[in-house]
């Protein structure tokens, strides 16, 4: 325990040595500082950089590293390693009890439960072989259905889906054109709340959902071909009993009881596949459910900011600078971290994996997989950067890993907040540097 506290205490102050440091015998800070100051894309808004060195445990290069930044979906990593943390092998999907002829149950905030890509069902599988009547209370979670700062009018957006404690079919409805080009809607259910509205004119067809409830509508024209969209729905107790009542076949019944003492623990998913499905498409969804996931598992309620203030000040108390974090996803704008703690985070994040092919393979890998397959090309086959990306109006993001040709392991944070450009030409100077940085390192 001694023995990996001095060796982190060494990374945290290597990350706050000075930019006049050179690095090694012959990579210097030089020649990757030209890189920024001869680019006039990069030099035209506020720009935060860190590149370290994994394996000498030395900092190469900062550039505002010290300067906060909004994150955007940066901020899955601080969820990630949270849950690495906190959650086990798998993850919780149900809490229950049974009492004499009935099943009380509560929900653990588990993304996977029926999810489109993740398909747990474990707990599905627990209630519908149950003989017993079932019962669901939502007492575990009591907070809000948006994030601390969340836009109100991306409601209607598939990446905002609403929080809650027992989620479905990743809280999303998916409505498309069967092959007779009529709408169809899944789950099935919602397909009594959508209907025709002549009074709504969308330039191009799409459907609408009313803020405060399930009415789904759409206009007076013709559906196109192949057309799909993703809505979520506005979540109720009623809504989720009737959706759980209409998938197994049985009833369910809403009670309001605190989660007892006595409540036992069903578990879904593989907690790896979890978290792949959260960083490499970079799903807020899952994100914001796995926070309330490890709130479950510590303090048997459903609370986001309880889990943040825990993780804050016993996980990453010693970052080089103190987090301001609020949610699971990086949707709001309240988020902000310094490039310098987002490298000290790789650093804890390699530590606790301790495989760097797993690590690796639940991360976007340049060139083949997730949020930045098509950015990065790969050297010969060969993968060389594995990243989150964050992406916001006007905000562009990468950090997490990259191997030179010569074999060196690093670390990177790159930061853009408050561009005008099209995000596509600061994504593709971020890519040109970080590929440089590969070939001549």
């Amino acid at each position: 325990m001694l023995k990996s506290t001095f060796v982190f205490l060494v990374i945290i102050g290597s990350l706050l040595v000075s930019n006049d440091t050179v690095y090694g015998g012959s990579i210097k800070k030089r020649k990757v500082k030209k890189q920024f100051k001869h680019s006039q894309i990069m030099n035209d808004h506020f720009t935060g950089f860190a590149l370290y060195d994994l394996d000498d445990k030395k900092m190469i290069y900062e550039l505002n590293a010290d300067k906060y930044f909004t994150p955007a979906s940066n901020t899955k990593l601080f969820t990630f390693y949270t849950c690495l943390k906190m959650l086990g092998d798998s993850v919780p999907a149900l809490r229950y009890e049974a009492r004499h002829d009935s099943l009380i149950f509560w929900g653990t905030g588990d993304p996977s439960f029926l999810h489109s890509d993740l398909k747990g069902i474990n707990a599905y599988s627990f209630l519908q072989h149950s003989n017993k009547t079932l019962y669901y209370s939502a007492t575990g979670y009591g907070g809000d259905f948006f994030g601390s700062g969340w836009a109100w009018d991306d409601y209607g957006d598939y990446y905002q889906a609403e929080i809650n404690g027992l989620p479905l079919e990743d809280n999303v409805a998916l409505i498309y054109a069967d092959h007779d080009g009529n709408l169809q809607v899944k789950p099935n259910y919602l397909k009594r709340f959508l209907s025709q509205d002549t009074s709504y004119h969308p330039k191009r067809f799409n459907v609408r959902r009313d803020f405060l409830s399930n009415k789904f509508s759409y206009p007076v024209m013709a559906v196109p071909a192949n057309f799909k969209q993703e809505i979520p729905w506005k979540i109720t107790t009623e809504l989720t009993c009737a959706l759980l009542q209409d998938t197994l076949k049985k009833p369910v019944w809403p009670i309001n009881l605190t989660l007892s003492s006595n409540a036992e623990t069903i578990y879904n998913a593989n907690s790896d596949s979890v978290y792949r499905r959260m960083l490499q498409p970079s799903d807020n969804f899952i994100a914001e459910q796995l926070l309330l996931a490890c709130s479950s598992v510590k303090f048997n309620t459903l609370n986001t900011d309880s889990v943040i203030n825990y993780s804050k000040a016993h996980f990453l108390n010693d970052l080089p600078d103190a987090p301001q974090w609020v949610d699971g996803s990086g949707l709001s704008r309240r988020n902000l971290f310094t490039p310098r703690s987002i490298i000290a985070l790789l650093c804890k994040i390699e530590d606790e994996v301790k495989d760097d092919q797993l690590l690796h393979s639940m991360m976007p890998a340049g060139g083949t997989k997730g949020t930045i397959r098509t950015a990065y090309k790969t050297d010969n086959g060969q993968v060389f950067v594995w990243a989150k990306t964050g992406s916001l109006s006007n905000v562009y993001n990468q950090s997490g890993y990259l191997v030179t040709r010569k074999g060196k392991r690093l670390a990177f944070s790159f930061m853009n907040n408050g561009f005008t450009r099209p995000t596509k030409e600061i994504r593709d100077e971020m890519v040109r540097i970080m590929t440089y940085i590969h070939e001549e390192f």
